[in-house]
């Protein structure tokens, strides 16, 4: 039943930040997904009668991948595969059932916050035994597997009914479909006072979540509307579908301004919430105010106290470098290490694994904390929620108050998408070579402290990251950062992060982009975006 197939290898399956992600014609390319998941088995020892999870975020070309895995896992030695039913498992979840039943690692078959369906995208990604994506060391050597596969293994097993939950054979090897919610909905009751937010809605309190047909919508169902209570219809767009419903699942002001649209209507719910294509971010906007996902990062650590699990306190917070410091001024409040890492959640791992970070956070809505070592949309909600039933307040008094207390980082993020990777590495290269020559010149009248390419000594290992993104700092603790994105399919993304910190309370409610237009005309003239890109202006402003 086993066979090994001759193959010949792909020059482009370098995996990003979070895995390989390509437009779903290039994985159906003869071989292209069994070589990468070859290849990460190849990388892997010691797995032989171990435990694989395998699951997905229902996007176009899940199904059919799952079948390929489980062939492939079964003749490669696996003892036993655990795949979410339907071949649904959001990444926090399958994080969790990692760690939870002590697997080797899994597979997540997932393009993250990405568009699907036949031309738009796909992702295989590798997480390890601790329930987090692939250290770099891991995916470098699965990308130097790829470049000299000659052959794969598979066996010649009938196609696994994913829709039934149950246990089967195939090849040797268990299968077992699992219920994908009920472990994860069971971690969030050890977390959170659900008798409290059963209150909360039970006293009037009005809620709209919206999952963007991906993959959350089940979990939110369940536990919002099934567990908590919350009306019927408070969970919106639940159903997961292969290609999004045709809507780009991302939980941004762009992609969810029909939500940002209702949250600041007349009728407003009292609090509105998004999540992403693999249940891994969070948009959360409270009536009459968005929260930035830096400033959720640094409120949510805030208060987290509020909430049965973290009722202890924190041992420390972790954040990107591109997300703004205001979580910085909660630790120093606190007593606590703040750590900051580069972009991507695998360098949170080795903090959370040492005790070192409680919570984490990312600018690009990407939120969590020790319970698994993804960043986990629905958590972050619920956290928030809460927050809300603790301390009796509204979201609006929340962010407030924060601000009054710690300052206000004004802080946006300008995403260039598609730019032609060769412009695009071409402004990096320039901006790199005159970095040494701009601190103490000015801009817009704004006066250059430092300049540097970020670099990130990992406290828990001793190993180096380079060349993580360019940080300009002007004096009075303002900057504007610029990086490259790893996690599109086509081109390059630039990213232009941009703040500004407020300490005065009396200037707290500007516009934000007002309140950085110097910073972003002065990051066009350090780094000449609009002569480079040729855009006039962001695909996306966050």
């Amino acid at each position: 039943m086993i066979r090994t197939v001759p193959t010949k290898p792909y020059s482009d399956q370098k995996p990003g930040t979070s895995g390989l992600r390509k437009k779903v014609p290039v994985f159906q390319q003869e071989h292209y997904a069994e070589n990468f998941i070859q290849s990460i088995f190849d990388a892997l020892d010691g797995f032989q009668g171990k435990t694989l999870v395998i699951g997905g975020d229902g996007r176009f070309y899940n199904r059919e991948v799952i079948q390929k895995a489980i062939a492939m896992a079964a003749a490669n030695g696996f003892g036993k595969v655990m795949v979410g039913q339907g071949g649904i498992l959001s990444t926090p979840a399958a994080s969790h059932v990692i760690r939870k039943y002590k697997t080797f690692g899994g597979i997540i078959l997932s393009a993250s916050h990405n568009p699907g369906g036949p031309h738009e995208d796909f992702g295989i990604k590798y997480n390890a035994g601790n329930g987090g994506p692939a250290p770099e060391k891991l995916t470098d050597a699965i990308f130097a597997k790829t470049k000299a596969i000659s052959s794969f293994k598979t066996s010649d097993i009938d196609m696994i009914d994913i829709d039934t939950i149950g246990t089967v054979k195939a090849a040797g090897m268990t299968v077992e479909i699992i219920d994908p919610v009920a472990d994860y909905a069971e971690l969030m009751e050890s977390l959170f006072d659900f008798d409290a937010l059963r209150r909360l809605f039970k006293s009037g309190f009005r809620m709209r979540f919206d999952a963007m047909h991906a993959v959350t919508g089940p979990y939110a169902k369940e536990i919002l509307e099934n567990r908590l209570g919350a009306p019927s219809g408070t969970c919106r767009n639940f159903k997961p579908l292969p290609d999004f419903g045709g809507h780009h699942p991302d939980p941004n002001l762009v992609h969810a301004k029909h939500l940002y649209d209702e949250m600041m209507g007349p009728d407003a719910p009292d609090f509105g919430a998004a999540s992403d294509g693999d249940g891994d971010r969070n948009l959360i906007i409270g009536k009459g105010i968005f929260v930035t996902p830096s400033d959720s990062v640094a409120m949510l650590a805030a208060n987290a106290r509020l909430a049965p699990g973290y009722k202890d306190g924190l041992k420390g917070i972790a954040r990107s470098m591109p997300t703004s410091g205001a979580a910085d001024r909660v630790a120093e409040k606190l007593g606590i290490g703040i750590y900051e890492t580069p972009t991507g959640w695998k360098f949170f791992g080795n903090l959370l694994d040492a005790g070192m970070a409680t919570i984490c956070g990312e600018e690009s809505a990407g939120t969590g904390s020790n319970h698994v070592r993804e960043k986990d949309g629905l958590w972050a909600v619920l956290l928030w929620l809460n927050i809300l039933a603790a301390r009796g307040e509204s979201c609006k008094q929340v962010v407030t108050e924060h601000w009054a207390a710690y300052g206000r980082n004004y802080y946006s993020r300008h995403d260039y998408e598609e730019v032609e990777s060769d412009r695009a590495n071409a402004l990096v290269d320039e901006l790199r070579t005159k970095l040494g020559s701009l601190p103490g010149t000015s801009v817009r009248g704004l006066k250059i402290a430092k300049a540097d390419d970020f670099a990130y000594h990992d406290p828990v290992d001793g190993s180096t990251s380079e060349h993580q993104g360019i940080r300009i700092l002007f004096e009075g603790g303002s900057r504007v950062v610029f990086r490259l994105s790893g996690t599109g399919t086509s081109g390059a993304t630039l990213r232009v992060y941009i703040e500004r910190y407020e300490p005065d309370k009396a200037r707290h409610d500007l516009g934000t982009q007002a309140a950085l237009a110097d910073l972003i005309a002065a990051a066009d003239d350090i780094a000449g975006i609009k002569s480079h890109t040729g855009r006039n202006k962001p695909s996306v402003i966050t």
